[in-house]
């Protein structure tokens, strides 16, 4: 697939580009961007496979940390009773939201649990605004009282906010407590826009402090140094690292080498692979990934706890 098309794949879900309407939208991105609708209609016929796992998470205990990765970049955490929803995308399609339907890349695997069948979420984790990391149906049926969003600075208007308990937004460097649980926000290496005019739009991964557990989400990011600070506030349990998108996508995206490297110099003891074998989002085959990511690991690779779709891990 040429680079032109691969841009347009990266518009459609990162970039975009921003229309007055919906009305007049398909139409102009029919002219624009006609290696897109080529790629909508060859995914329309291409069924989209079951998960090859559901996670029972209605028999974790209220003690430890439970983790399911419920595919892309959403992981359903539980500590000590708290539950935490990162990125939840659970529609078919992840990009521009018209109602009737969404303009956006087909799932090639469906998520490994339904939104009926999640627990109660306390927390929603929003790292940045690109499509397939802040889905607006997804959060549509999410809406809940009881339920906190922390998201990245200049988001909330994304979300009908009012719909929640509370939403905070966060920039680099702030923290915010959500019940038992402390997030912190900091910098990765990414962009935040939407569409490509609203570039004011921030961009964040979160460290969670939950009773004596420490959790990293990276959410999207290409290779930096940064992560090597967060070893200062102490050791990191759990890492769910981006693995995937890096291939033409390097500069945006790390390679799995890289988010190995990352996440040991953040102190991870364990590893939660996301962002592959979810959607078609560049030109890497689609277990690449998750292959480099264990060869990476090496001897080390029993860190690595989770390796496909609806896999489940346990610290008491």
């Amino acid at each position: 697939m040429d680079t032109k098309h691969k841009w347009t794949r990266r518009a459609m879900i990162g970039g975009g580009t921003a229309f007055a309407s919906s009305a007049g939208l398909g139409y102009v991105l029919y002219r624009q961007f006609p290696l897109f609708w080529q790629q909508y209609i060859h995914e329309m016929r291409l069924p989209m496979q079951t998960a090859p796992r559901i996670p029972d998470a209605s028999a974790w205990p209220d003690r430890g940390l439970h983790a399911a990765w419920l595919g892309h970049s959403t992981v359903l955490l539980k500590v000590d009773g708290f539950t935490i929803l990162t990125d939840p995308v659970f529609s078919s399609r992840a990009g521009l939201d018209l109602h009737l339907l969404t303009l956006g890349l087909k799932r090639r695997v469906a998520p490994a649990m339904r939104i009926e069948d999640l627990p109660p979420v306390d927390l929603i984790l929003l790292s940045h605004a690109h499509m397939d990391h802040l889905d607006t149906p997804s959060l549509g049926r999410l809406e809940n009282k009881r339920t906190r969003v922390i998201m990245a600075s200049q988001t909330s208007d994304l979300i009908r906010a009012g719909r929640y308990a509370n939403v905070t937004e966060l920039g680099w460097g702030e923290k915010a407590q959500a019940g038992p649980a402390l997030v912190r926000a900091f910098e990765v290496n990414h962009w935040g826009a939407r569409m490509r005019t609203d570039t004011y739009r921030g961009y964040n991964g979160y460290v969670i402090e939950a009773g004596r557990r420490r959790i990293l989400f990276a959410g999207d990011t290409a290779i930096t140094d940064k992560l090597r600070n967060l070893r200062t506030m102490g050791g990191i349990d759990l890492a769910i690292m981006p693995i995937g998108a890096y291939n033409p996508w390097i500069r945006f995206h790390c390679t799995p080498e890289q988010a190995w490297r990352m996440g040991n110099d953040a102190g991870a003891e364990f590893f939660l692979p996301v962002h592959h074998q979810t959607f078609h989002l560049s030109r890497e085959p689609i277990m690449e990934p998750i292959e480099r990511f264990l060869t990476a690991a090496g001897a080390r690779a029993g860190r690595v706890v989770t390796r496909g779709i609806g896999e489940e891990f346990h610290l008491g």
